[in-house]
């Protein structure tokens, strides 16, 4: 029987942590307690340590969800997801110095908590697998496919196969026909690594095989139906591109 993911929850709110316990039960999760305080945190951690942390910023005390995750981190590597209604710059910009997996605003859905939760599991298996093999990302991609894992195996990608590719924060989704594949990856990276002629970036968020475009207007391309934007510097590049191949 596979072990369920332990998650501990750390929010002031009881009614808004005894709603997402819930939803987490739901999805198979184990929800190993709710804490209202920071203060309260590190005892139970040093009792019995979460696979993950949900952690609403905005804590009533002494010490907010960034500053406990700055002394968790001390002495801990767990991974921490966000919860906050206070989106400012400010805010944001502590935040992303403790590296946290995601970011989940209040008010969310639950597919945002699931989506949030499944992202962080992959980043931790993408992780273990580097250690456990010594290896980099670099090695699952080839000239004419990339390996993305899916669950305990990697799955090979064709390029050919490739619609668009999608960021979203810290991973990709990367669109083909029938399926869609989450990568722990920035756009950039994929960028740079996936050197093949007939993917191109045309917008900062994504990447799109030429061989698929079914028609390019003013402001978007069209794939599968789908309108993808394109940057007004980035049209010009592309329709020359095109012409080449």
């Amino acid at each position: 029987m596979e072990e369920k993911i332990k998650i501990l929850i750390v929010e002031d709110e009881m009614i808004i942590a005894a709603n997402i316990s819930l939803q987490l039960t739901h999805l198979g999760y184990e929800v190993i307690g709710i804490i209202p305080r920071a203060e309260e945190v590190l005892p139970l951690i040093r009792q019995q340590q979460p696979d993950i942390l949900l952690l609403d910023i905005n804590l009533k005390g002494d010490l907010d969800g960034i500053d406990l995750a700055h002394l968790i981190q001390h002495e801990y590597k767990i991974p921490v997801i966000f919860l906050t209604a206070n989106s400012d710059e400010t805010h944001f910009n502590r935040a992303k110095a403790v590296n946290p997996y995601a970011f989940i605003s209040k008010p969310f859905k639950k597919l945002d908590l699931q989506r949030a939760i499944e992202l962080t599991i992959l980043r931790i298996e993408e992780e273990n697998t580097k250690k456990e093999n010594g290896v980099s990302e670099e090695n699952f991609v080839l000239s004419d496919a990339i390996f993305v894992r899916s669950h305990d195996k990697m799955v090979k990608v064709n390029i050919q196969d490739i619609l668009y590719i999608e960021a979203e924060r810290n991973y990709c989704k990367i669109h083909c026909k029938d399926k869609e594949h989450l990568l722990v990856a920035t756009l950039k990276d994929l960028e740079e690594k996936l050197l093949v002629n007939n993917l191109m970036r045309i917008h900062r968020s994504f990447i799109v095989n030429l061989f698929h475009i079914d028609e390019i207007a003013n402001s978007h391309v069209v794939i599968a139906k789908k309108a993808i934007p394109i940057s007004a510097d980035l049209k010009k590049q592309l329709l020359q591109h095109i012409q080449k191949i």
